[in-house]
């Protein structure tokens, strides 16, 4: 089979490690070079987006700030998780909840706020993650940080399960967003069903079910974007052969024949004559190599 470059979005199903889902990548393809980009909980399902071959390459530009989720909380419930997989360690009557209360509610959740990540996360404690910890009952003080919600909307589905849609910065545990959500309640709460919808640029409604990419693959029908098209959310500026040629000699003096009108911190991609991918570049007063591409193959 011949190798395949790019990105593939994958619709992780619910009950498998974004690690399984790399491993099964890898069988079907038969490619060596894969990695997955934003984890998802082996509970959660939705828009897992994996590097193939060249994709690798550029997956330090792929890890965006914004993602948006879909899901259910379940109210009058905590777990020490903080999710449906977790045991339970409280419950507490439900108050009622109208259409009044969820509008506020999508309010007072909207924007920027601090958050304290849970306990069974990746986050490492002296250089132990926080989850092994927790497995041994251990539980520590964890550093509160600063998320914003950018779009919040909430529907009541029973007297205790409410479903919502949300767009959140990078960071942002939509775990703690639902036990946050119930303690302004009153009643406690853990997320019972979670979905990544978004993942910057990138939706689920282009991906593949993991169960048909051995099909796909034989049907010679992947939604592959190659790296050039998986980078469309960065301004691509064209150059000519011969300052492509110069940057791949190490030459950065060749930058100074671009335009330099530009917004200071922005990031655009360097294509050749025949729109691949020569370098990343980022203006800080002028542009700036982040990286070179000699191949992309």
């Amino acid at each position: 089979m011949p190798a395949v470059h790019g990105v593939l979005l994958i619709d992780k199903p619910e009950g498998m490690t974004s690690a399984a889902v790399v491993r099964e990548v890898k069988r079907t393809l038969g490619e060596e070079k894969v990695g997955h980009l934003g984890t998802l909980d082996p509970f959660s399902s939705g828009l897992l987006p994996i590097c193939l071959g060249s994709g690798t390459k550029i997956s330090q530009f792929l890890m965006v700030e914004r993602k948006a989720y879909s899901g259910t909380i379940r109210l009058g419930v905590e777990t020490d998780t903080f999710d449906s997989t977790g045991t339970v360690t409280k419950t507490l009557p439900v108050p009622p909840i109208d259409e009044v209360l969820l509008r506020k509610l999508e309010t007072q959740f909207t924007g920027e706020q601090w958050q304290t990540p849970p306990m069974y996360s990746a986050i490492k404690q002296k250089g132990v993650p926080l989850y092994k910890l927790a497995r041994q009952g251990i539980e520590v003080e964890r550093e509160p940080r600063q998320v914003t919600i950018e779009r919040l909307n909430l529907t009541k589905i029973d007297t205790d399960l409410l479903s919502f849609s949300l767009h959140c910065s990078k960071g942002t545990y939509v775990r703690s967003f639902a036990v946050d959500l119930g303690t302004a309640l009153g009643c406690g709460a853990h997320l019972a069903t979670l979905r990544r919808t978004e993942f910057g640029p990138f939706s689920v409604e282009h991906a593949v079910l993991l169960s048909l990419l051995a099909t796909r693959r034989e049907q010679q029908t992947l939604p592959l974007l190659s790296v050039e098209q998986a980078l469309r959310h960065y301004r691509a500026i064209s150059i000519s052969v011969r300052v492509a040629t110069m940057l791949r000699q190490g030459k950065q003096a060749a930058l100074g024949e671009l335009d330099q009108s530009a917004t200071p911190g922005e990031i655009a991609q360097l294509l050749n004559p025949q729109g691949e991918l020569v370098a990343m570049v980022q203006f800080h007063g002028e542009w700036k190599l982040l990286r070179v591409f000699a191949t992309l193959q």
